[in-house]
């Protein structure tokens, strides 16, 4: 047996050290986690700090801790912790020996080797500092591996033909994406971009400040004058902002946060999804920017890209997909875990340096994506066989996901669930897993909201609950067969058997969509057992956004036919179309659709 070399991830916010076991890469754990913090401190007598217990003193004692070191690598600076000053490849190192200890605790010997893993974009200095670091920390660097490079090779690391792949890492401190091509073991980065001063430390600063400023108006106290209360509201708005990816809304209950007149004053308030999104939402545009840019100095159109990875726990913000989907026009990959992919990356490297066998990374994700029916506005009409995605294909699992949902009659006193799975828009072209009832809702205008979740485990059983959000009263359901288990190279053909169909897949013509609509349009309220409807909580710009999509996917299909004198305004076009939509100028995004309209009637006809 060779002897190992580890894989680290040497993060802003958090740091992950990998190995190659039985050819598979594995992320080491301590006390069942698998992320060390990157902060490093001293404690009230003295002792160093590195990981968790750094970073739980770090906002009661911020003069004693050291946080997001790796932004100051490369410079010629000194960093005070307690009465010591120290370079940035020292509190690096510090970093570095607890996930080596790590490693050796867990492998029962001594490990000299590593393969770090630094952003695309750090120039020589940074790359140079980072190597020092890990000299310093008792490792031989046998390669400095770019971090878009490691989370490609989790994905594919033997892949013999030609493959783009843009690689979009938003982490706890800085943000990144890379543009790199992959062919028989080969990867280069043809271009990369980024922002080093933004992240997902800076999402939790926004939602923080909007808690703040909430309880200041009601109670007239700021909870960040005080470093108790500003603390504890910070870890708080930190496991919200997580609890979001993956649910519409949650509920912060801080008791006995503050004081006035000799009462305690408890922080309960409920934050929505899309309130936090649209906080995040100019932090988010500012990636799209880089995106853009990355994509203009590869010289390459969205369409030439053959997948799109994220990279980095703030990728699971809902919203970060949605953008990414819109921009480029495919789903963003994250079948491998976002916080641990790219230590798994370099440990795959590592094995390849050490000539080790290494295959792909495997796990356990649902092959179709979850959801329900509900009846949406589509085309001008209502449309009662929409498909709303709840689990999307290849989540990871197990997994739990809800999305809101809302009656669309005025004292609604039930509605029926219908489970679907599938990745047509229309649930009539998808397999139909199970339906239920949810009886007795309160008696309340138009728009009673409605959760329904989705928990999916390892073995495929699919549990689907509805709840009512203003009473609690919920139903549910348990499917047995939801999961079609795979083996082995199963999965990738699956895998690769659902890309196609994803990109086959069309929603029905508008023509035929109209014809439907004029057979259902008086009774579009009910269905067939008379069953009032559930529509989608409505968001901003979605129906603008659908149009804009399906009109934009026609163009393209027509570009390559269109003469030269007609080439350019139809691209013209599909840039404003484009750029409106990422504006969310809904006005603007209609005007633009309708001349693209009319431009694309006249090329079909022609």
């Amino acid at each position: 047996m060779s002897e190992p070399i580890l894989g680290i991830d040497l993060g802003t916010t958090n740091s992950e050290v990998a190995i190659i076991q039985d050819g598979k890469p594995r992320v080491i754990e301590e006390d069942g986690d698998p992320i060390l913090p990157s902060f490093v401190g001293l404690s009230e007598d003295g002792k160093l700090l590195v990981g968790k217990a750094a970073r739980n003193q770090w906002v009661v004692a911020p003069e004693r801790t050291i946080r997001s070191i790796k932004r100051k690598m490369g410079q010629d600076v000194k960093v005070t912790l307690g009465d010591q000053e120290y370079r940035p490849q020292e509190i690096s190192a510090m970093i570095l020996r607890g996930l080596k200890d790590r490693a050796a605790a867990l492998l029962g010997t001594t490990v000299k080797k590593a393969v770090i893993t630094v952003p695309a974009y750090f120039n020589d200095d940074q790359r140079n500092a980072t190597r020092e670091a890990g000299e310093l920390a008792g490792l031989e660097v046998v390669r400095i591996l770019n971090e878009p490079t490691a989370a490609s090779l989790t994905y594919d690391p033997k892949n013999t033909e030609l493959h783009r792949i843009l690689v979009y890492d938003l982490g706890g401190g800085t943000f990144d994406v890379s543009i790199v091509q992959a062919q028989e073991g080969v990867i280069e980065v043809l271009s990369s971009h980024g922002d080093t001063q933004l992240g997902g430390d800076d999402f939790d600063e926004l939602l923080f400040k909007h808690v703040v400023l909430k309880f200041q108006s009601e109670h007239g106290i700021d909870l960040s004058a005080n470093v108790v209360s500003r603390a504890r509201v910070l870890r708080a708005v930190e496991n919200a902002k997580k609890e979001l990816s993956y649910h519409p809304f949650v509920r912060l209950e801080e008791e006995f946060i503050a004081e006035k007149d000799g009462q305690a004053l408890h922080l309960q308030m409920e934050i929505d999804r899309n309130d936090y999104e649209e906080l995040i939402r100019p932090l988010l545009n500012r990636t799209m920017d880089c995106v853009q840019r990355a994509l203009e100095d590869a010289k390459l159109a969205p369409s030439s890209l053959d997948k799109v990875v994220l990279v980095g726990g703030s990728t699971r913000t809902p919203l970060v997909s949605r953008l990414l989907e819109e921009r480029l026009g495919q789903p963003a990959h994250q079948e491998v875990n976002p916080d641990l992919c790219v230590a798994m990356g370099a440990a795959i490297q590592a094995a390849l340096i050490a000539g080790d066998d290494v295959g792909a990374v495997l796990v356990d994700i649902t092959p179709h994506t979850l959801g329900i029916r509900c009846l949406d506005y589509m085309h001008g009409i209502d449309f009662p066989f929409r498909f709303a995605p709840i689990v999307r294909r290849n989540t990871p699992l197990p997994t739990s996901r809800s999305e809101m949902f809302a009656t669309v009659a005025d004292s609604q006193k039930e509605v029926e669930i219908e489970v679907y799975q599938g990745e047509h828009d229309d649930v009539r072209f998808n397999h139909k897993l199970g339906n239920f009832r949810i009886t007795g809702l309160a008696q309340v205008p138009a728009g009673n909201q409605l959760t329904v979740q989705c928990d999916l485990n390892l073995d495929g059983i699919l549990k689907v609950t509805a709840r009512e959000k203003a009473t609690g009263l919920q139903k549910n359901v348990t499917i047995e067969n939801a999961l079609s288990r795979f083996e082995g190279a199963e999965i990738t053909e699956a895998r690769d058997r659902l890309d196609r169909l994803w990109e086959q897949s069309a929603s029905p013509d508008a023509a035929d969509l109209e014809e439907e609509g004029e057979e259902y349009e008086n009774d579009f309220a009910e269905d067939d057992d008379g069953m009032p409807e559930l529509v989608p909580a409505p968001r901003e710009g979605q129906r603008e956004t659908v149009q804009a999509r399906a009109l934009l996917e026609k163009a393209e299909r027509l570009l390559e036919k269109v003469p030269p004198e007609d080439k350019v305004e139809l691209e013209r076009m599909l840039k404003a179309v484009r750029n409106a939509v990422t504006d969310r100028q809904w006005d603007v995004v209609t005007k633009a659709c309708n001349e693209l309209s009319d431009v694309l009637f006249y090329l079909e006809d022609a």
